[in-house]
């Protein structure tokens, strides 16, 4: 099933992407539900705690990007399917992993009580270890999608590359190591949100490009437009930080400055770090003035990435 983006004056109002983003988010509920074993297999409570925070209600967006990713450059979005859910569960993973009381100690996720508060640290711990060893599994599995095994290795790599040691985690740790520091500069703050956050993003876009089949030009695009988009969609969570509403982020305001950790908005103040994001995001779509209106997708996403307000 292809769903049509239309390229006219309509698809600039916040209702069209907002169906859009409903139609892809439900289609990559239903096929995680498949692809991730259920609450009564056994063991019945790290799969409850797998589900638990993987279906909390998380915008897709990861996924959402591989799909529009795949579909710009002309591919069959079905086939991107299960790398975007793999995608899905890494990035639920990682929230798991972070709201452990060893990294930002949060009670709260998206409105819910956190996984370790719901199930217990040890289990928080595992559930997470298993989603992202199962996102593997799924990318490695060639029942999961028609494409060449030299793609599939191809997304190995790449996702590996933004969840691990050279990305996310990457990222991770050097904002733990700089909290508490008094200044810390530019350089610094930009290896955060790019790899901490920045690199999953970007990867997303990436793998759709794989397999909808990209050229060499068309990646290179698509690869600055998810850099940009990436750094401008922790800039934007580092501003609602400050200035958002509680029950639209289902978290608690203000944690990011009471932790200490390092934000565009601590370091640069609330107008440059607005102007900086919106920056970003006309870059993002500078990069796709090469692309037709099969790339309108991504366009859209680039604007909320920044316009957002949860």
């Amino acid at each position: 099933m292809k769903i049509p983006f239309q390229h006219s004056a309509a698809c600039r109002t916040a209702m069209d992407l907002k169906s859009y983003l409903k139609e892809r988010r439900d289609l990559i509920d239903r096929t995680m539900n498949r692809l991730v074993p259920r609450e009564q297999d056994y063991p019945e409570k790290l799969h409850s705690a797998m589900r638990y925070s993987l279906f909390s209600g998380g915008k897709r967006l990861r996924p959402v990007l591989t799909l529009a990713g795949c579909e710009a450059v002309g591919g069959v979005m079905e086939h991107a399917l299960p790398a975007a859910c793999a995608l899905e569960m890494i990035h639920t993973y990682s929230l798991i992993h972070d709201d452990l009381p060893a990294m930002d100690n949060d009670d709260m996720r998206r409105g819910m009580a956190s996984n370790h508060k719901a199930f217990g640290e040890a289990v928080a711990v595992l559930a997470g270890d298993a989603l992202l060893t199962h996102a593997f599994y799924v990318i490695a599995d060639s029942a999961s999608s028609p494409i060449q095994d030299g793609k599939r290795l191809q997304m190995v790599r790449e996702i590996a590359a933004a969840a691990g040691c050279m990305g996310m985690v990457g990222g991770q740790t050097v904002d733990i190591l700089s909290e508490g520091k008094d200044t810390v500069d530019l350089p610094i703050l930009e290896y955060i949100h790019t790899h901490k956050t920045g690199a999953l993003i970007r990867t997303a876009v990436r793998v759709g490009a794989i397999v909808g089949g990209a050229d060499k030009r068309e990646m290179q695009d698509l690869t600055e437009y998810g850099e940009k988009i990436g750094l401008a969609f922790q800039i934007t969570d580092d501003l609602l930080d400050l200035l958002g509403d509680e029950k639209r982020l289902g978290k608690q305001v203000g944690s990011d400055l009471k932790k200490g950790e390092k934000t565009y908005p601590a370091a640069y103040g609330i107008q440059e770090s607005k102007n900086r994001a919106r920056e970003l995001m006309e870059s993002a779509l500078d990069a796709l003035s090469r692309f037709d209106d099969r790339a309108d997708p991504l366009r859209e996403i680039a604007r909320y990435m920044v316009e957002r307000i949860n």
